[in-house]
């Protein structure tokens, strides 16, 4: 990164530009822009740009980090001088190490003009990062789409505090060699293992069967729960980085170069269809965070499950075309939320999918280091003072905060104590109401 010094200075100076213009073409009258709300990266009509990150730790002193664009993420245009689809893309990292407070530890800039191939789905840049041995790191992404005048921002948090951790392997498919970015493996699928710090003899692999549970409502006060889980099995088997490995059974699986050290890379089998909810016995599974005990059980035990499913929406709904807008509404927030927010289980079973199915995707994100905070709009108060009115924003926030565990580093819980008042049986008895609840909807809409 040494020699394109002046290129970064550059390229950082116009992503500010176009940056500035584009927050400040979304400036009102009325309201003032919130810089620093990220709410955009879990609403997917606010981003049309949604990359996967991707880090390895290559030695001591160096690591990469992988940025894959879907074809969808990317916009071809045609108006160029060689008359061939090309997207434009300005990607800037700055890379903070946490471990020194926050300090800058390396930029990096990467100006790309993407050729659209045919039949290709995925493009794929590394981006090589300076790093010193023991420090964790925040790495700041920014993505600028310079035709669509459109940024896209994220964090990614990794360190180099181990040999042992995830951020030492490689996980590749087995035929095309293709760098994998998901640890929620699909059917059938044959992968390699790749490690990055010398040769190893063992691979060992704890297999640890599905996590079921589900969080509890977030009005009743917990302590924090620690994640204790032991293997149910533990295989070893002579390690070959082309090796190829399947997991045909659904559960966690905990590749680690050595049997005592519980640290390394997982893979998820988290069922055939997943992320997608196909069949009536898997959509009734979501549906514990709406439906009384009992009628879950009634669900379950159902001979028919998809009459069964259908009646407790048509229930709610009240006829047949508002239970078909709340079961889009419901599933759709479902699938986002396994997209968001997959850890070593199911994004829908973790605490921050329960919160985003039942409340919707948050007006405002505040991500910091160990944790995020999520606000959800109130009706607004309108004040009067002499012959001005004042209009003032109030937000219900839930605050989560990053759980270190051996399976994933997306793992985050809701901290009750800081939330004294969800509103949750207001929030679920609009539902059953067939009213899709928000904090700022007018009564009975």
């Amino acid at each position: 990164m040494k020699n394109c010094t002046p290129l970064r200075a550059i390229c950082l100076l116009l992503s500010g530009i176009l940056v500035a213009i584009i927050l400040n073409s979304c400036k009102s009258t009325q309201h003032a822009v919130d810089y620093k709300d990220l709410s955009y990266l879990y609403n997917p009509t606010k981003s049309p740009i949604n990359p996967q990150y991707n880090v390895i730790n290559k030695s001591d002193e160096s690591s990469v980090l992988s940025v894959r664009f879907s074809m969808n993420d990317l916009f071809f245009s045609e108006a160029n001088p060689q008359g061939v689809p090309t997207a434009l893309v300005l990607l800037t990292v700055k890379l903070y190490s946490i471990s020194q407070g926050r300090t800058l530890a390396d930029t990096a800039v990467l100006d790309l003009n993407i050729v659209k191939e045919a039949g290709k789905q995925e493009y794929i840049y590394e981006v090589p990062l300076k790093v010193e041995k023991g420090t964790e790191y925040l790495a700041e992404i920014k993505v600028l789409d310079r035709l669509r005048l459109h940024v896209a921002q994220a964090f990614f948090l990794f360190n180099t505090l181990s040999y042992n951790n995830r951020f030492n392997f490689r996980v590749q498919g087995h035929f095309e060699k293709n760098l994998l970015f998901s640890p929620v493996l699909r059917v059938n699928e044959y992968i390699n293992l790749v490690y990055s710090h010398g040769h190893v003899d063992s691979l060992f692999i704890s297999f640890y069967k599905p996590f079921r549970e589900i969080p509890d409502p977030p009005s009743i006060l917990l302590p924090e729960k620690t994640l204790d889980y032991e293997p149910q099995k533990v295989v070893a088997l002579p390690y070959s980085d082309t090796l190829p490995m399947m997991f045909p059974n659904q559960g966690i699986f905990l590749c680690s170069i050595d049997r005592n050290i519980k640290e390394g890379f997982t893979f998820l089998n988290l069922g055939s269809t997943y992320p997608k909810l196909t069949t009536p016995e898997i959509m009734i599974e979501p549906l514990a965070y709406l439906a009384s005990q009992d009628e879950l059980a009634e669900l379950r035990s159902a001979a028919k499950p998809k009459a069964a499913l259908d009646e407790f929406w048509i229930k709610c709904g009240g006829n047949v075309d508002k239970a078909r807008e709340l079961i889009r509404i419901y599933y759709t927030r479902v699938l986002y939320s396994n997209y968001y927010f997959t850890s070593y289980k199911e994004g829908w079973r973790s605490e921050r999918g329960m919160i985003y199915i039942i409340y919707g995707p948050p007006d405002k994100v505040y991500k910091t280091s160990d944790g995020e905070s999520w606000g959800y709009k109130k009706p607004m108060i309108k004040s009067r003072w002499g012959g001005r009115y004042t209009v003032t924003d109030s937000y219900l926030f839930f605050n989560f905060k990053k759980r270190k565990n051996i399976f994933s580093d997306n793992d985050f819980y809701l901290s009750r104590s800081e939330t004294l008042v969800t509103f949750w049986d207001k929030a679920i008895a609009s539902w059953k109401k067939g009213i899709v609840f928000r904090l700022d909807n007018p009564k009975d809409i």
